[in-house]
């Protein structure tokens, strides 16, 4: 395990059909709608507002002089009604965007499996179509369907691929001067959300986690055997620019560290106070060092706050994002979905972090590297190097 950062593992994009752009996938719960939670439909039908709402609705449709989409025009009144709410966190989500939030948090995807940067491939997936088809890294996609592609950006690359009518496509790359045009299947892949190793030099154990996905848990766990396996004498769990994902995941995570009986978070809503704590026989005793940065968030700091309060973990980094909100969620019948905030998470310190997020123990910048005209033409990772500091005295 080096301790630099090469730039590309800062920008890259994955080209996968289910990843939102810019996705925030914060701490989720999902929940169904029940019609008899909370609100009667007999409630609904002596509600002055709402037929306020149904009569605006009817006449629209009646007698706009234009033809109407009334499924689009919904979605924009509840997009509305939920942006009244003036919370960052609360939104309406598409059929389309709902069945690609679900798919990335479950932890798989509809792919080809490649890590590119400026259309130049940088990881090919172990066993996915890109391998199999024989792409390397250093390949350049020019074509997706015999179609250029060489104006476009990752997003849209990837979006070729999503909205391809056929499981079988083509991709052109370009190596070596030399085109070549290959055919791949788009297939279900699985997207590690973890990665393991051993620091050189040290016995050190390093973990990096990029979301919390529904098999994060399974994942975190299997890497815990081969540290064991190692005799670590420490473990460095990277959190920086993960964005969350699963209450479940983070609690999950967690008690696999934990001592039975310690609090994991305090879950705050509207009526109630509920402490969640660990209830698992599984727990670790060596020294832990968790690196967060400002993109650290949401299901990541519950984790981080997790490990600071109730282990005795160590924080290095900058200051986390500071989301201290979890976000439940309603699929309508036509499978979009409305996203929205249903309470607030306490560490177990009982302090709220939301707008404030995690400061670290250590609070280290990385060392970025520019040349004459300050371009940055490299990225030292102080951050780890002063977790391998600590583990190691």
């Amino acid at each position: 395990m080096k301790s630099n950062i090469k730039l590309h593992q800062i920008i890259i994009l994955i080209i996968v059909t289910a990843i939102i752009s810019g996705l925030a996938s914060g701490v989720i719960v999902y929940s169904s709608f029940n019609k008899n939670a909370g609100i009667s439909y007999k409630t609904i039908n002596n509600d002055d507002a709402l037929k306020q709402f149904l009569e605006v609705y009817s006449t629209i449709n009646d007698d706009y002089y234009e033809n109407i989409d009334k499924t689009k025009m919904i979605e924009a009144a509840i997009d509305g009604m939920l942006k009244y709410l003036d919370d960052n966190y609360t939104t309406y989500m598409t059929k389309d965007e709902s069945n690609m939030l679900h798919e990335t948090l479950a932890g798989e995807y509809q792919g080809i499996g490649v890590i590119i940067e400026n259309r130049t491939i940088k990881s090919v997936f172990e066993n996915s179509p890109a391998e199999k088809a024989g792409i390397q890294i250093g390949d350049e996609i020019i074509k997706v369907n015999d179609e250029d592609v060489t104006s476009l950006d990752s997003s849209a690359i990837a979006n070729k691929i999503k909205t391809s009518t056929d499981k079988n496509i083509t991709i052109s790359i370009k190596r070596n001067n030399e085109e070549k045009r290959l055919m791949l299947e788009i297939s279900t892949l699985y997207i590690p959300a973890i990665s393991k190793s051993i620091i050189d030099g040290t016995n050190i154990g390093y973990l990096e986690l990029a979301t919390f996905s529904s098999s994060v848990t399974n994942q975190v766990s299997d890497a815990l055997k081969y540290f064991e396996d190692k005799k670590i004498d420490g473990l460095i769990i990277d959190l920086r620019s993960n964005t969350g994902g699963f209450l479940s995941s983070a609690e999950g995570v967690s008690s696999l560290f934990l001592k039975k009986g310690k609090v994991i978070y305090s879950l705050e809503s509207k009526n109630s106070k509920k402490e969640i704590k660990d209830l698992t026989k599984s727990s670790t005793d060596y020294p832990i060092v968790v690196l967060v940065n400002g993109s650290t968030a949401s299901a990541a700091e519950i984790v981080a706050a997790a490990l600071k309060d109730s282990y005795g973990a160590k924080i290095v980094g900058t200051k986390s994002y500071g989301k201290g909100k979890v976000q439940q969620t309603i699929t309508l019948s036509d499978g979009s979905m409305a996203k929205f905030t249903s309470a607030k998470w306490l560490r177990p310190n009982g302090t709220c972090i939301d707008t404030k997020g995690i400061e670290p123990d250590y609070k280290v910048e990385l060392e970025l590297k520019k040349d004459n005209d300050g371009n940055i033409t490299d990225i030292i990772d102080t951050q780890l190097n002063k977790a391998i500091e600590l583990l190691s005295s």
